[in-house]
């Protein structure tokens, strides 16, 4: 996977990017083989990467129709479990096109610094800070090989990133290495409902309609909601990420379900002292 090539930063209001490094060759598309085991592929970071770049256009449009809307209301609760008060730094990795950030800048208080992580160029391009009165810093960057020194930030943030990553423990290893002592960790993250009932109708809404949403609105190609699908179904229940949580140091981890089970918000805290 890719380590730091650019950054954006704001500055009054206008947005600047530096791009270090040529776009990367583009990943094959989810089709049918590849879906059979999405979280097995050993090219998942570049397919991953390539897929959000090319539905960077119509991203936030889907997902709040696709969502009904409640994706914003997701946010605002990964805001007040985050906590982060007035002077402290939040890390917001798999930022995509900021709405995380945006949401966390509105937190009474805000923090002083937000910090955006995220690999793929065309999601960091479309990000829009102009209404944000806290300063931003957006790094395109390896959530698996963060820019962060150990100990930077006082809490960290992932709205529906991990499930992504091409190693779950590493990526949690760095949050909990960049996250200072007495730090907290939020992720938003989709599931399979566990109520048989629900769980149908999320296969259905999910599995079906989503990607036949997805086709008419940005014409979808390259199997971005297909993916979305079965990435969901073929990830670990909400116990087992809560554990892994746990295995890379974090403690007082608690998750709690939301949309009828499809979306988790779980949160840990980082010892006071590294000491288990």
């Amino acid at each position: 996977m890719l380590c730091t090539s650019g950054v954006a930063w704001t500055d009054g209001g206008q947005r600047h990017w530096r791009r270090d490094r040529p776009a990367p060759a583009r990943a094959p598309v989810w089709d049918r083989d590849a879906l059979r085991d999405p979280h097995g592929q050993p090219d998942k970071a570049a397919r991953v990467e390539a897929m959000f770049d090319a539905i960077a256009p119509t991203y936030e449009l889907v997902n709040t129709l696709g969502s009904l809307g409640r994706d914003a209301a997701w946010r605002r609760r990964a805001v007040a479990a985050a906590g982060a008060g007035a002077g402290e730094i939040v890390l917001d990795i798999c930022c995509g096109t900021g709405d995380m950030l945006r949401a966390l800048a509105q937190a009474t208080p805000p923090p002083a610094l937000l910090v955006g992580v995220d690999f793929a160029g065309q999601m960091l391009a479309r990000a829009n800070f102009a209404a944000v009165r806290v300063p931003v810093h957006v790094i395109r960057a390896d959530a698996l090989r963060l820019p962060l020194a150990d100990d930077t930030v006082d809490a960290v943030t992932c709205a529906f990133g991990v499930r992504n990553f091409a190693d779950v423990p590493r990526g949690l290893a760095e949050m909990h290495r960049v996250t200072r002592p007495g730090g907290r960790v939020v992720i938003l993250e989709f599931a399979l409902p566990e109520h048989p009932v629900w769980r149908v109708f999320h296969r259905l809404y999910v599995g079906r309609f989503l990607p036949l949403l997805a086709a008419m609105v940005n014409r979808d190609r390259i199997g971005a909601y297909r993916y979305l699908a079965r990435s969901i179904r073929m990830f670990e229940p909400a116990r087992e990420l809560a554990r892994r949580l746990e295995a890379a140091g974090f403690r007082q981890v608690t998750w709690r379900t939301m949309n009828f089970g499809g979306v988790v918000l779980y949160r840990g805290v980082k010892p006071p002292t590294d000491a288990g």
